[in-house]
């Protein structure tokens, strides 16, 4: 099964906010893709060297964050019956205010039908 992981990028903006170097934006936005398998099947390894998905399909806003446990975020977003219906999403990350892919999941592909709606939440844990 493949992890998720805080890219390089996120890593080195946590790094220079701990310093007091910069202030750290705040994770606003959830992306989809489909390019988190290869041509097999087969779910393809993170790295945390990834800058952006492979396959991008959708960028939305976060619907809502939690703390499930005192060291992890929760960011969760809701697609709605008409976005990415008829999509293989198997790929998301999380994206901040600037921009950047702070964190990277693969996964299986799922399936998405027109007249569904999915919650997806992804977690940062330190």
């Amino acid at each position: 099964m493949a992890q998720g992981v805080i890219t390089k990028t996120g890593r080195e903006k946590l790094c220079k906010a701990h310093a007091g170097d910069i202030s750290l934006p705040a994770i606003t936005q959830m992306a989809f893709g489909s390019g988190g398998v290869d041509e097999a099947g087969a779910v393809i390894a993170t790295t945390g060297e990834e800058v952006s998905l492979r396959a991008e399909l959708l960028v939305k806003d976060i619907d809502g964050h939690t703390y499930p446990e005192t060291t992890t975020g929760r960011y969760s977003v809701r697609l709605g019956k008409s976005e990415l219906a008829d999509e293989q999403i198997s790929e998301m990350g999380l994206i901040d205010a600037e921009g950047a892919l702070v964190a990277y999941k693969t996964f299986l592909p799922k399936g998405k039908d027109g007249d569904m709606e999915f919650v997806f939440d992804m977690d940062e844990i330190f």
